[in-house]
């Protein structure tokens, strides 16, 4: 039976969802794998298996999601950002003094690039009492960096756990506490906690050579639950993704989360070559020709994954109780791709601006870096774009500062200033763009592009 909301979906792409699940499950010898797809803001497609015959997990039964807990933690952190109560360059030191590492920044925390070890110390942290790591030198141990700060990525849960205390500190609650006032009530989240609630599933390992299973200790993980104790279903992880991708001012903004999917974290020559990346609590993904954001997670006893296509609208959320087998960011990709393929996003009808400033109109059309040509367009958004001609090189959208100069958003232009020079009759002479001319003819001897202009101008090879 489906719902209004899967009913947007035709029966052909329901029935490929379906059959991807149920052939993950089985390949995968899963005990049950549960999945949701998401588009245009809400939940269009909801689908189960299981070994329990007769008995399939719905939307709402709860599985640990492990990792995904990082991505809710970072947005905590955003919101203080936010708020002005830190900045993302602070040194951890001047928050949450004591903690020996203190040298790294809250954003290189947040993108794994502290320079923290990867695990604690002592026994596996997942399969083992919280209570064993009270305190965070506990979690941190003797030696907590293994790489000079800043200087390249290395994934580190504690590096999490001390972001869940940097919470803690500056609200002055429980870091569950303030993760359910601040983001889970507001979000509707109403089936994510940091402790399991019936409907809830199991978790079991599967003999690598035989088809038994064997159950998974659940363990509290005390001063680690920041970086992957939640339970979540599938239901509230389509409405977590639906707001990653649109942003909810209630929560974070949409610049902020279009931040987080920004990457961040020195990349290492092995991640380039994957297509991987990190940006702020969020995993970057470059597969198939798609950009996909989001996080794994995995737990002893559980897989769990959520990727958003933001260009394609899609997000996909996959949940299995089993603690390997499964690919399941193979098959969360998958998901998104037989949507987006199947029935790709049909665009917003085309809409012009309501007024043009002359000003700014005066801008648009073909300019010349040297030799090379460009095209400035303005959008009905009213973002300024500066766009290759050849398909090659350099582009980035410019939004106003409302006094004639512009600011660039992305590539090498981001955070850089393009300013019109206008000659002493009020014309445009040429764009000057962190110190590059840009002018209307190639090298035009009329503006001011630096080292002058042979007064010889363009001649053919016998004029050499």
């Amino acid at each position: 039976m489906t719902t209004p909301q899967e009913e947007q979906l035709l029966p052909t792409t329901r029935r490929a969802l379906l059959h991807r699940i149920a052939v993950a499950q089985a390949e995968g010898r899963a005990p049950s794998v549960v999945a949701a797809v998401v588009r245009g803001g809400q939940s269009v497609w909801t689908g189960a298996r299981t070994s329990v015959e007769g008995h399939a997990p719905d939307g709402d039964v709860q599985y640990r999601i492990g990792s995904i807990t990082k991505t809710f933690t970072a947005v905590l952190v955003l919101r203080l950002r936010d708020e002005g109560v830190i900045d993302l360059g602070d040194a951890l030191e001047e928050h949450l003094p004591g903690t020996g590492v203190g040298e790294a920044t809250i954003a290189e925390l947040l993108a794994h690039a502290g320079g923290l070890a990867a695990e604690t110390p002592g026994p596996w942290w997942e399969r083992s009492p919280g209570a064993l790591r009270p305190e965070l030198a506990d979690v941190l141990g003797e030696r907590p960096l293994v790489h000079p700060v800043g200087r390249r990525f290395h994934y580190s849960n504690p590096g999490y756990a001390l972001l869940g205390a940097l919470v803690e500190e500056l609200r002055g609650a429980p870091w569950e506490e303030v993760l359910r006032r601040e983001v889970l009530e507001p979000l509707g989240l109403n089936r994510t906690d940091v402790r399991p609630t019936a409907p809830h599933a199991g978790g079991w390992a599967v003999h690598p050579w035989a088809d038994v299973m064997m159950a998974e200790p659940a363990e509290d993980l005390g001063r680690m639950a920041p970086a992957g104790q939640l339970w979540s279903t599938a239901n509230d992880l389509a409405r977590f993704a639906a707001f990653l991708a649109d942003g909810d001012e209630r929560v974070l903004s949409a610049d902020s989360l279009s931040e987080m999917r920004t990457p961040a974290a020195p990349a290492e020559a092995a991640d380039v070559a994957s297509g991987y990346a990190y940006g702020l609590g969020m995993e970057l993904r470059h597969q198939d020709g798609r950009s996909l954001v989001g996080h794994t997670g995995s737990l002893p006893g559980f897989l769990a994954c959520l990727v958003i296509s933001v260009e394609d609208d899609v997000a996909a959320v996959v949940l299995a109780n089993c603690t390997s087998g499964v690919p399941l960011l193979t098959v969360a990709t998958d998901l998104v791709r037989i949507v987006a393929e199947a029935e790709p996003r049909i665009p917003a009808p085309w809409q012009p601006l309501r007024e043009a400033d002359p000003t700014v109109l005066e801008l648009v059309g073909q300019w010349y870096w040297g030799t090379s040509a460009f095209a400035l367009r303005l959008s009905a958004d009213e973002f300024l774009s500066l766009e290759p001609l050849s398909g090659h090189g350099r582009r980035s959208r410019f939004r106003s500062n409302g006094d004639g100069t512009w600011t660039g958003l992305e590539g090498y232009y981001a955070g850089e200033f393009l300013k019109p020079v206008r000659r002493s009759d009020g014309a445009v002479s040429h764009l000057d763009l962190g110190s590059f001319v840009f002018t209307r003819q190639p090298y035009d001897p009329s503006a001011s592009v630096p080292g002058g202009v042979d007064p010889d101008g363009w001649r053919g090879i016998g004029g050499l």
